[in-house]
C-alpha cells in the first residue's frame, strides 16, 4: 500500500485518530527536512506549505511523531511552527532515505560566513591596523555638556561666544 499512518490523538473525544500521508508526502516532507534541516509550517492546517506541495497539516502532523521519538525539535512562534533536525533525526533519516554519509544538511554545511573571522577577531585586527592600542580614543559619550579633561575630572563646556549683534540685542531685552 502506498498509505502511512500518524496517529494523531484527539484530547476532546479521548479516541485515536489515524492520519493518512500518501508515501510520496511523507518522503517529500522528509528529504526537504533532511536537505535544509530545518522545516516551517504555518499553523493554517488547510493551506498548502509554502515550498512543497502538501499541506500544512501534513507536515504538522507528521513532524509532531517526529518530535515524540526526539528527532526533530519543535518551536511554536507567531503561528509558525519550526522543526529543527536532530542528531538522531539525521542518523534515521539517512537509514529510511538511503542517503550517503558524506551529504549533509544545509544547517550542519560550514559557509563562508561561519568560518570569517568573528566580530572579535575583525576588531582586533583593526587595532593593529590602526596603531594598535595606542590609537586616541574618541572623546565624548559622558553626558550632554560635559566631557572629561585630562584627570579624568568632568568639566563644563564654555559655550562659544555669541556674535556682537546678537550679545547688543540681548542686553537691550535683559534692560527693560
Amino acid at each position: 500500500s502506498s498509505k502511512a499512518t500518524v496517529s494523531v490523538l484527539n484530547w476532546n473525544t479521548k479516541h485515536d485518530h489515524t492520519m493518512f500521508i500518501t508515501t510520496k508526502n511523507r518522503e517529500e516532507i522528509m528529504q526537504y527536512l533532511f536537505k535544509e534541516g530545518v522545516i516551517v509550517a504555518e499553523n493554517k492546517k488547510q493551506k498548502k506549505h509554502s515550498a512543497l506541495s502538501v499541506s500544512n497539516l501534513e507536515v504538522i502532523q507528521l513532524m509532531r511523531g517526529f518530535a515524540t521519538r526526539k528527532l526533530v525539535k519543535e518551536q511554536y512562534a507567531w503561528r509558525h511552527y519550526y522543526y529543527f533536525l536532530t542528531d538522531e533525526g539525521i542518523k534515521h533519516l539517512r537509514e529510511v532515505l538511503f542517503i550517503p554519509a558524506d551529504i549533509m544538511p544545509a544547517t550542519m554545511k560550514k559557509t563562508a560566513s561561519s568560518v570569517a573571522p568573528t566580530g572579535d577577531d575583525r576588531r582586533r585586527q583593526w587595532r593593529n591596523e590602526e596603531g594598535g592600542e595606542d590609537r586616541p580614543r574618541r572623546q565624548g559619550g559622558y553626558g550632554r555638556g560635559f566631557k572629561r579633561d585630562g584627570e579624568g575630572e568632568q568639566a563644563q563646556v564654555q559655550a562659544p561666544a555669541a556674535p556682537a549683534a546678537a550679545t547688543a540685542e540681548t542686553q537691550a531685552d535683559e534692560a527693560w
